[in-house]
């Protein structure tokens, strides 16, 4: 399965997502979704901030999201991260230097997307948990997406200058930082009041190839850095003005944020 669409200079992308799903979930907020990862596209007139970039051979597929809105890779003013794991930042490295693309995150996490440390799930632990249902396949998907690659985005920085006023990033759409550590050490999600919507990255997520459950809860062990941080990082998500709920994985939540973070804690065993 492949995907090629016209880029810069008139080379293709190659890409493991054909077709990725669009969706339009608050004015200038949309939400795109590959097999195993979202991403989120705000839109501002002409120009997007781009919040995470899926596997590096996403490319392609982001490279259409962006397309699918009458945009270009070019507009893209930023790309914004949660935090720096492959399936997150994959893309990043390509329009920081292709385009010239700033990738912003918080302090601690630019040096994760730098690689100047490491803090995710490796070959070793995968196969430790192999024996989950679906995990086979999601290896193999996962694989030929490159999720075995580094990733590194050498020039990721963090985003304090261009913090505006109320704590919003001068970026389109005005996001919000909200650190949320645990899930990565410089985890953040982040709150687009205007929009009444809360992007969760990995912190809390709605379904994943390797969760028995489907709706609010959070990754498997196996994903967490620090997990009693994760669970405590659960507190940065209650008492928002925000009825949509956007997750790293699985499908855009409505309703109440709180009553997603009493749910994620329970099936924790932590309520």
């Amino acid at each position: 399965m492949g995907y090629a669409c016209a880029c810069r200079r008139g080379r293709p992308y190659s890409s493991v997502v054909s077709t990725p799903t669009v969706t339009t979930v608050a004015d200038g907020v949309h939400v795109a979704t590959g097999p195993d990862v979202n991403w989120t596209l705000l839109v501002d007139g002409t120009d997007v901030t781009l919040i995470d970039s899926g596997y590096p051979r996403y490319v392609g597929a982001v490279v259409e999201s962006l397309a699918r809105l009458g945009r270009r890779p070019e507009d893209v003013r930023a790309i914004l991260l949660t935090h720096a794991h492959i399936d997150h930042i994959g893309g990043a490295a390509h329009f920081a230097s292709t385009y010239g693309t700033p990738v912003l995150t918080s302090s601690v996490e630019a040096r994760h997307a730098r690689r100047e440390y490491l803090e995710q799930a490796g070959p070793a632990d995968v196969v430790r948990n192999i024996w989950r249902p679906g995990a086979a396949s999601w290896a193999l998907r996962i694989t030929r997406a490159g999720g075995t690659r580094s990733g590194a985005v050498p020039d990721a920085d963090g985003f304090d200058a261009v913090v505006g006023t109320g704590g919003a990033l001068d970026l389109p759409g005005a996001p919000v930082p909200v650190p949320s550590p645990g899930h990565t050490s410089g985890h953040t999600a982040y709150h687009l009041p205007g929009a009444g919507a809360l992007l969760t990255g990995d912190a809390l997520i709605t379904g994943h190839a390797l969760c028995r459950h489907v709706g609010a809860q959070m990754l498997p062990n196996l994903f967490a850095h620090d997990r009693e941080g994760e669970i405590a990082a659960l507190d940065a998500f209650t008492g928002r003005d925000a009825g949509v709920l956007i997750p790293g994985h699985g499908p855009v939540l409505r309703g109440s944020v709180d009553a997603a973070v009493d749910r994620a804690r329970r099936l924790a065993g932590v309520a």
